[in-house]
């Protein structure tokens, strides 16, 4: 599920996901906060058992951790695992040539759906997506 910009980024990973490794995945514009119909979101969980979230937006105290706190409530029972969500660096937005390292990248899906998700037969992470890196990252500050 996507807010934004981020879309165009979280289709392309859908498609890399299913060309690379066979698994399809739903992608769901969510246009806007607010208003949200819920409806829509919990169908999905409750056919997947997992989400994932993305935005262009700086991940720590998002929008989306709003969406991902109120999915894990009202699909509590449905869910394999927690939500996930990627979003951008805690950081002033960069110069063009550093976008990158800034805005979440198909990449940036792809190692969270197998560090995170379920593993991807064949996988080789390119960025630590793991929940020890939020960790690290939420110590400094990033």
């Amino acid at each position: 599920m996507t807010l934004g910009p981020a879309l165009y980024t979280a289709v392309s990973a859908a498609q890399e996901l299913q060309a690379r490794f066979g698994v399809s995945a739903e992608v769901i514009d969510l246009r806007a906060a607010t208003p949200l119909n819920y409806e829509p979101l919990v169908a999905s969980v409750r056919k997947t058992g997992k989400v994932l979230l993305v935005s262009d937006a700086v991940e720590r105290g998002s929008v989306l951790q709003s969406v991902a706190a109120n999915l894990a409530q009202l699909c509590f029972d449905d869910l394999d695992g927690p939500p996930v969500v990627i979003g951008s660096r805690n950081w002033i937005t960069p110069a063009a040539e550093l976008e990158a390292m800034f805005f979440p990248q198909a990449g940036w899906i792809l190692d969270a759906i197998h560090e995170r998700i379920r593993p991807l037969a064949g996988h080789q992470p390119g960025t630590n997506q793991t929940l020890g890196e939020l960790i690290r990252r939420q110590k400094l500050g990033v």
